[in-house]
């Protein structure tokens, strides 16, 4: 498995600040919200995972390059 580097979680810690909204489009995991669950980043680990609370209760991370998501405006909500 190769980490990405400093650099890269910098820009992900950046795009996706603590609080940030998303919506789940999908995600190949049996464990992983329905499509169209919306949840709140709680930030972005040191091996680049995006760490999000669901709507559903689940704390499921977000694979950058490998899950699909986008991030929801404020007026989306």
């Amino acid at each position: 498995m190769k980490f990405p580097s400093r650099e890269r979680i910098a820009v992900l810690r950046q795009k996706y600040p603590k609080g940030t909204m998303v919506q789940l489009l999908l995600m190949e995991d049996a464990q992983a919200p329905p499509p169209g669950t919306l949840g709140e980043v709680q930030g972005v680990d040191d091996v680049g995972q995006i760490l999000v609370h669901w709507r559903t209760g689940s704390s499921l991370n977000l694979l950058p390059n490998i899950d699909s998501f986008r991030i929801v405006q404020s007026g989306e909500v």
